[in-house]
Parts: C-alpha cells; structure tokens; sequence
C-alpha cells in the first residue's frame, strides 16, 4: 500500500517534517511494509521556505538584518535547488513570532529586514523570487521593505520618514530614483492565500491588526495611514490599492508588491504542491495523511490541508487530516476530497502538554485512523 504524507507544521509544536516522521511511525505500526511517501508542505506561511528546499535539495542562507521592532535579528532565506530561485519568508525577518505578546504594536513594526533579505539576494545574483508572507507583526504597506530597497519615502518638508505604520501618515512624496533597478529585472512569485483589500472594513488593519497587536482605536488610525499611503501610490503610479483583492496581505505589503514590483500572486499552497511535486508523487496513492495545527471554516480559503485534498481528489485517493483541534464550518471540506478529519487530542491536557506530546499524538491518531480504515475496506469487501 502507498501512503502519501504530506501535512503543514503544527505551529509552535512541530515542523512539517516531523509531523511526517510522527505520521509515518504510527502507519508503520499497523503496516510495516507500506510504501510511504514523505512530502512536507506549506501555504505561503511559517514552514514554505523550509518545505521548498528540502523538495528541491537547495541550501539556506542565513543574514542578520533589522527586525521588527528594529532590533537585529538573525534571518534566512532559501536558495533552490535549481540554484536561481530564491524563497523568502516574511516571518524570517519581519514575523509576529519575533515579538514577545506584550510589545506587540504595528504602529511601530517595521517592513525594513524583509527588504535587506530580498536586497541581500539580490546581491547575491537572485532574480527569481519566492515570496511567502504569512504571519507577519507588521502594517506599514510595505513601506519598511521599500526604504531598504532605496526607495525614499519624504514628508512635506523633504525629510524621510521612520519606521512602523503611524509613519504612513506622514508620506507626501515618493522618490523612487533610487530604488534598486534590479527589481524591474527579476521575477516575484508572491505566496498568500489573502484577497483583503488594502483599506476599509475587510482591510488590513480591520482584519488583521488586532491580532499582531492593535486596540480598537489604533485599527482606526492604521486604516487612515494606509488610505493616505494608497492616495499617494495612486497619485505617482496611477494603480489603486484602495479595494485591490490582495492588496491587504500582510499589513499591505501585499499592495506594495502590486504597485512596485513585477510578478503575480498566486496561493501559497499552489506554490508548494507545484514546487515538491505532490501532484507526481500522488500517482498510484492508496492514501493520503494531511494536517495542520487548527482545522476550522478557514482552512477551505487555500490552507494545506485543502490543497493537497484538492490535488488527491483529481486522483480518486481518500484523505485523513490530523489536527490538534477541530473547529467549525468543516462540513465544506468533505465536499473537496477529504475523507474524514480527526482532532489528535484524545485525552483532557492542557494546550502545552498537547504541544510538547504533538508526536507522540499524531503517530497514535494515524494508527487508529488508518486501523479503522482497514477494518472498513475489509468489512466492505466481505
């Protein structure tokens, strides 16, 4: 029997390739001899940039650059194996996870390292580029990522303007004679499953600034900074971001990128099936394992577990998905290939325990799901 493996990372517990080997322990369990087939896997967030390299046996290349709260960190990105592709994950250098919860603010967090990350590729000799930009602590319209890339962002008396969102407020003029030239001559593959647009009530900063930190009071001053920031794009390069599907991503780096940079966006996850070759390695499946931290009504919007159902669908191959809880408004993702979803918790334990036992839980909940699979094709049979 053919198994193919291919869940996302279990945020904060597990990577994607663990939850693979914990996956795989517990099929072994019960079929020693089954052909499995590994395949760690991503939807444009935390974990792509690992995924892609290890698909393609590339190499990563780390770079200490400006963090958000504009302290160094130490960052990464990935180089193919085709040795010409560069994948980027925003998170690495301007990601919520670099903020400790209590000094989470995105008035001040900045874009600027995810722009030293793409410079120092540049210089390097990248000109393809992947850019994942889930989970990141930033709302500046990508107006940090701009400034290290050499575009001057001035105020009404010529002087540039600082770092995090409340800046945006400021901007009156964009000179982009320095903006590295290299840009126009690369490629930019941009990995999100967010249609937001960039202002207005499913913007940005409505949607998502709470999370990475936003009161009530600054959501409202945030989408005022970025409706400005919009007017002030549209007036030097006539493109309108205002409602722009996408546009919204990642505290509207989303909309820098459209307005700026040559490429498309397409899902993360698309991106990633296409990259690791899931669609090859399906072929002659009899099964397929999948998960991810949470599995809830958002996962059919392009998270992982969606995407490699819809690919194993094309092929007619059941699919279980895993995960350590289970949410609401799932009954849509039956509809796309998946055959039943399973929560790995199976016993009260805090959130902590759940996540230092991630697998240990996953290789047991594979057993059973896969036990009762074979129970049921052999009674069906019978």
């Amino acid at each position: 029997m053919k198994i193919v493996i291919a869940p996302d990372s279990f945020k904060g517990s597990v990577s994607a390739w663990e939850a693979c080997v914990a996956i795989e322990r517990g099929i072994k369990t019960v079929l020693p001899e089954a052909n499995t087939v590994l395949v760690p896997v991503a939807d444009g967030g935390e974990g792509t940039m690992d995924s892609l390299v290890m698909a393609t046996r590339g190499r990563v290349v780390e770079h200490c650059v400006t963090g958000p709260l504009h302290q160094a960190v130490q960052a990464a990105y990935g180089i193919l194996g085709d040795q010409e592709t560069c994948v980027i994950e925003m998170a690495s250098a301007s990601g919520l996870c670099l903020v400790p919860p209590e000094q989470r603010n995105p008035l001040i967090t900045t874009t600027y390292g995810t722009g030293e990350l793409i410079k120092k590729a540049l210089d390097d000799g990248c000109r393809r580029f992947i850019l994942a930009i889930g989970g990141s602590a930033t709302n500046d319209g990508g107006c940090g990522m701009l400034q290290a890339l050499g575009m001057k962002l001035l105020d009404d008396r010529g002087e540039a303007i600082g770092f995090g969102g409340e800046e945006l407020g400021r901007i009156a003029v964009i000179d982009t004679e320095g903006f590295d030239p290299r840009i126009a001559q690369s490629e930019f593959l941009i990995a999100t499953d967010v249609q937001n647009p960039f202002v207005g009530p499913q913007g940005a900063s409505h949607v998502f600034g709470p999370q990475k930190g936003a009161t009530p009071e600054m959501v409202d001053k945030l989408d005022r900074y970025l409706t400005h920031w919009a007017d002030i794009i549209e007036a030097k390069t006539g493109i309108r971001l205002h409602e722009r599907p996408g546009a919204g991503a990642a505290g509207g780096i989303g909309g820098a990128f459209q307005a700026f940079f040559p490429g498309e966006t397409k899902r993360g996850i698309d991106i990633v099936i296409e990259h690791t070759r899931l669609e090859e390695k399906l072929e002659g499946a009899d099964l397929v394992f999948t998960g991810e931290g949470q599995i809830d009504f958002q996962t059919a919007s392009g998270k992982t577990p969606m995407g490699v159902a819809q690919a194993a669908q094309k092929h007619g191959i059941p699919v279980f998905a895993l995960a350590g809880s289970v949410g609401s408004g799932i009954d849509v993702l039956y509809q796309q290939g998946i055959y039943s979803i399973h929560s790995i918790i199976n016993a009260p334990v805090t959130l902590q325990e759940a996540m230092e036992r991630a697998s240990e839980l996953l290789a047991f909940t594979a057993e059973q799901v896969l036990r009762t699979y074979l129970a049921s094709s052999s009674y069906q049979r019978g």
